[in-house]
């Protein structure tokens, strides 16, 4: 019995170093097959370091398939233990966390939480606390400020800084169908101003709702408006036309490909 643990537990030491590669290589394939394979060594009594190390790299492998739910019990996993064995990479996962949890649009605070709370006014967390209630109470330009001023413990962390755009369409989305609520037309112009982005981007985001369902409607291109209504007739047109970019798309490739 000790022996397996033993064994056990030096096998999970070597996995974590693997797993670390694989992680900084983004060789996910690779890192889903260790990570897989750590999770079921049930036999060892590991450092708490060793599976937070497992735990986070997990988050991350989870963070790139898009995976939020997932990614946010992979972090919160190594938080845990980062935080057991004193280790100050717990206040790094603590921020994945916050960030899986906004990407998920989950309602939940994670500092609700016993074990984070400690941390909800650490200075490295502090930004992050409020990035999640401004994101819960929908508050865009003030989301936006928090980024800016906060460049040092969210924008320079590279892996936070992947999915700040993802972060910001799902605030932007949000604010948006708030703002649709009572109308069966709706400017564009109007948009623009209310969520402070080009008018541009109001369309990608409004074309990408029609097509996921979450709103009904067809773009007046000429009068520069919304105009809320059959969600079939605005999924028709717009799935038609993102079927032939993706032709376009895929007939540019093939010729590219013969040329060179």
């Amino acid at each position: 019995m000790i022996h397996d643990q033993k064994k056990g537990s030096q096998l999970l030491e070597v996995y974590a170093i693997e797993i670390q590669m694989y992680t900084e290589t983004k060789n996910n394939k690779k890192l889903k097959q260790l990570y897989q394979k750590a999770l079921a060594i049930k036999s060892a009594i590991p450092h708490p370091r060793i599976m937070g190390i497992i735990r986070e790299c997990g988050g991350k492998m989870h963070m790139a398939e898009r995976q939020w739910a997932d990614a946010a019990t992979d972090f919160f996993e190594a938080f845990k233990n980062y935080d057991e064995a004193g280790n100050q990479r717990r206040i790094q996962c603590l921020k994945y966390l916050v960030l899986a949890n906004m990407l998920m649009e989950s309602e939940v605070n994670p500092f609700d939480g016993q074990e984070a709370k400690p941390y909800k006014n650490d200075p490295e967390i502090l930004a992050m606390t409020n990035l999640i209630a401004a994101y819960q109470r929908n508050e865009i330009l003030e989301f936006e400020k928090i980024l800016k001023s906060n460049r040092r413990t969210i924008m320079d962390d590279p892996f936070i800084r992947n999915y700040i755009e993802d972060l910001l369409k799902n605030v932007r989305t949000q604010v948006l169908l708030k703002l649709m609520k009572p109308y069966t037309r709706i400017r564009i112009p109007f948009i623009s101003k209310e969520l402070n982005v080009p008018e541009k981007d109001v369309e990608q985001l409004l074309v990408s709702l029609i097509l996921d369902n979450r709103i009904g409607g067809h773009i007046d291109q000429v009068n520069r408006l919304l105009e809320r209504g059959d969600k079939s007739k605005g999924m028709k047109k717009y799935a038609a036309v993102d079927k032939w970019n993706t032709q376009l798309t895929s007939l540019y490739q093939t010729i590219s490909n013969r040329v060179y």
